[in-house]
């Protein structure tokens, strides 16, 4: 049997999840479609999705459609959960892309079709709640055409829309029309058809256009358009056809080398760790050693796998499948298997721009709450955790409020631990203004430790990550000092002249020494005469530190791109706000009745604007944000407590790691 892995994306509340159920329903998996509002969905299981009505972590369901079968992984809409949406696409074979008839193209809508276009994962839009009033087609169409992609087909025409009778066509090959829209569609990828029409017309069959309409879908060059309504089922029998026919399903290569990759953990009853695996070639059995996370190995000891709407327990899983793998300890989310076993880099979406401290309520909780936050990090590395020894705080990354709230509840529910925030706070990023140097030599003043180093660091182009490079011998030294250093320079950079991470920079290794191995005469290796790993680890800091102060930094702080669509006559008040949030609006689209500011705001300043804008707003607003980039700050420069010894004060950080030694 051929095999599907499908993803179901959406900005939030646009249905996701009841178009989950139906198709569920249609495929025969369940005898009645769940409603969100009831609590009662197969994907949402997790009580506070239940009881929000959104969708927290993604979920795996399994039906067949004919000789297909589709692992349907049912994705959050919510932007504060965009984690759990990117770690789903790297697994995905095809997608599906839900709109809502009614809201049209919103934010989130546009930031997923991006990533869907940049990873080419074939993609089909199903425009949703056609018996919703307000529902539209035709302008619809214009929005999705100008705000995610031209290369549009729309499959078939709506009826009755905004009533319970909604209902939508699909065209056959009768309709010339939808003939000429495929063809002009396309000839734009396909020069050869282009060639055939232009000669004669009529050798084109429809069942040819139609073959070559799926290659070019499962080449993510075009995206069929489908409408229906997930509550009521119009169109979802015609959506499954179009992913029968379009979306691109294979034999899973099972008799090849073992690959796979690590999408999701989670912790079982009993608190042992369950990793979610794609596998791309291979099969993995009960008592299989699976080599997974570079040079990590663990026996697999027991697996189950996703069959027609369960999870059965099975004695292999196979190349094509999703299975739940259990026994490997040590696994991580991204690590590869197999052949493939390297982790992987995530940063398909931007990362969390907000911070806060998380205090137990009861003080004797602290222990328990790192336990916690440690297996939450497992499920959500985007998580982040920074401990501050010094002031014995923690701090967690966060993409918004909810999931400020989501946190909280979690703790309470599943580990009965009662915590309390901080006001959340912004994290900002630095960049090197130029290129800087330093060099301390062994046994010279003012350097305690037996290592010489030597570093250069110059600015990198943004998202190119830090690189280590080194213009010393490698075998000038023990490798293992080499490799000390390197791990001392990600580490540092973690915290730049401000604080904040320097997220692109490189670093040459341009000076290295060390004393060598020796001791007093008939004596043990004697390390005070030595150099050791700690030397180079411990002298690093302060080596890089007087680099980056001879390059300077920047201060950036995260922006966010908005739509604010408010009521004509408060446009006023509104840019009045926006001006003291130091959000930089465009032209104003201004209506008769609705207007529509554009612009950029500063992610701190986001949580402020939704606060105002029902009150500005008669609460008629609509404000859309994501994150779009990071720019210079203008007002004060931002500090953040270091969580280190700092060796930006010398003479403390001395004083410090001495002692320690």
């Amino acid at each position: 049997m051929r095999i599907l892995n499908l993803g179901i994306l959406a900005h939030v509340d646009a249905g996701k999840t009841s178009l989950t159920e139906r198709l569920l329903y249609a495929a025969g998996v369940i005898d009645e479609v769940g409603s969100v509002d009831d609590g009662n969905t197969q994907t949402d299981s997790l009580a506070l999705e239940r009881q929000r009505g959104i969708t927290i972590k993604s979920a795996v369901v399994s039906f067949a459609v004919d000789d297909i079968s589709v692992n349907l992984i049912d994705t959050p809409g919510h932007p504060d959960f965009i984690a759990e949406v990117e770690r789903a696409l790297s697994v995905l074979d095809g997608a599906v892309l839900v709109i809502s008839a009614v809201e049209g193209v919103q934010a989130q809508t546009r930031v997923l079709m991006r990533t869907l276009q940049r990873l080419k994962i074939p993609t089909l839009i199903f425009v949703n709640k056609l018996d919703r009033g307000g529902a539209q087609y035709g302008p619809l169409l214009d929005s999705i055409g100008d705000k995610l992609s031209p290369a549009i087909l729309p499959m078939g025409s709506t009826s009755g829309l905004g009533t319970r009778d909604a209902a939508f066509t699909p065209y056959t090959c009768h309709e010339a029309g939808f003939t000429f829209a495929m063809i002009d569609l396309l000839a734009e990828h396909d020069d050869q058809l282009l060639a055939t029409y232009v000669e004669n017309e009529k050798a084109l069959s429809y069942d040819a256009l139609r073959t070559r309409l799926a290659e070019q879908t499962q080449r993510a060059l075009v995206h069929p358009v489908y409408f229906g309504s997930a509550i009521t089922g119009a169109g979802t029998d015609d959506l499954i056809a179009g992913i029968r026919e379009l979306l691109p399903a294979a034999e899973g290569d099972t008799d090849g080398p073992v690959s796979g990759s690590v999408f999701k953990v989670e912790r079982g009853p009993a608190g042992e760790k369950i990793a979610f695996v794609r596998l791309y070639s291979g099969a993995i059995r009960t008592r299989d050693r699976l080599r997974f996370g570079g040079d990590k190995e663990a026996k697999v000891t027991a697996i189950s796998v996703f069959d027609s709407g369960s999870t059965l327990t099975r004695a292999e899983v196979t190349a094509g499948q999703i299975g739940k793998l259990w026994g490997l300890g040590d696994i991580q989310i991204g690590d590869g298997l197999g052949l493939s076993a390297e982790t992987s880099e995530s940063g398909l979406f931007a990362p969390p721009t907000l911070e806060t401290v998380i205090s137990p309520v009861r003080p004797s909780d602290k222990g328990n709450l790192q336990v916690a936050l440690s297996q939450l990090a497992e499920q959500d590395p985007l998580i982040n955790l920074r401990q501050d020894d010094l002031r014995q705080e923690t701090f967690v990354s966060l993409y918004g409020e909810v999931q400020k709230e989501v946190i909280q509840t979690t703790l309470a529910t599943e580990f009965g631990i009662d915590v309390t925030f901080r006001e959340t706070t912004t994290i900002c990023i630095e960049r090197l203004n130029g290129t800087g140097a330093a060099v301390e030599y062994n046994k010279v003043d003012p350097n305690p430790f037996l290592a010489t180093i030597g570093l250069r660091v110059e600015p990198a182009p943004v998202n190119s990550g830090v690189t280590f490079q080194l213009e010393v011998e490698l075998g000038s030294m023990p490798y293992a000092f080499i490799k000390a250093v390197e791990e001392t320079v990600r580490e540092t950079l973690q915290q730049g002249l401000h604080g904040w991470q320097l997220p692109d920079c490189s670093v040459v290794m341009t000076h290295s020494g060390y004393s060598a191995r020796q001791s007093h005469a008939h004596a043990v290796f004697d390390k005070s005469m030595s150099s050791t790993a700690g030397d180079f680890r411990n002298l690093t800091p302060l080596v890089l530190i007087a680099a980056l102060q001879q390059a300077g930094t920047t201060v950036y702080e995260p922006m966010h791109r908005f739509q604010l669509e408010i009521p004509t006559d408060t446009t006023r008040a509104v840019l009045a706000v926006l001006a003291r949030l130091r959000a930089i609006p465009q032209v104003p689209a201004l209506g008769a009745t609705t207007s529509v500011l554009e612009g950029e705001i500063p992610a701190a300043a986001v949580y402020k604007l939704e606060q105002q804008v029902p009150a500005l707003s008669r609460g008629e607003g609509v404000l859309e944000s994501a994150f779009e980039r990071y720019q210079p700050v203008t007002a004060a420069i931002p500090n953040r407590a270091r969580t280190d010894n700092d060796p930006l004060n010398r003479r403390d950080y001395l004083l410090h790691v001495l002692r320690r030694v």
